[in-house]
């Protein structure tokens, strides 16, 4: 059953609040940039707006103190909140659009795969494609979950990531 249905729209409101406060002091920790929450879902990038090196190793360690967090919050029936994260490495095209309510924000497959990541995960962990495996499997361990059918895309290689070696 979705959040939304067990708390009113104001307890929903202000638990986000709290839950994407605390990631965005993540963000900040980690040198990364949030480019926006959609409902229920954070979005953030690292090497954006400007490159850096080690962004692929501060979004998996954003990731995983995400993880490490979320326990901490309770919806207001007293269940705890499940987290999916989803990595993905790649080009974007970054920007801000319109002349109204601007807003930066990133396009390009490599948002969608990250997306997929996320929405064909499993809750409690961070799925990743195989390019962000292939970059982070000297510093990080991870779990193989096969291929993945993954929504406009052929079955997948994704990886869970465990954490840091």
């Amino acid at each position: 059953m979705p959040m939304s249905n067990r708390q009113s729209p104001v307890q929903m409101v202000r638990l986000l609040n709290d839950v994407f406060s605390t990631f965005d002091a993540l963000a900040e920790r980690h040198g990364l940039e949030k480019i926006k929450t959609i409902g229920d879902a954070y979005m953030a990038v690292g090497g954006l707006p400007h490159p850096r090196p080690g962004h692929t190793e501060a979004i998996a360690d954003m990731a995983l103190d995400m993880l490490a967090t979320i326990p901490r919050f309770r919806r207001a029936d007293g269940t705890a909140l499940q987290l999916r994260v989803g990595l993905h490495v790649g080009p974007v095209v970054a920007g801000v659009m319109g002349t109204k309510k601007f807003s930066y924000d990133l396009w390009g497959d490599t948002v969608n795969v990250a997306s997929r990541m996320e929405s064909h995960g499993l809750p409690g962990h961070v799925q990743v494609s195989q390019a962000v495996y292939e970059r982070l499997m000297g510093d990080f361990t991870f779990e193989a979950r096969g291929l993945v059918p993954i929504k406009g895309m052929e079955p997948t290689p994704t990886y869970l990531l465990c954490g840091r070696r």
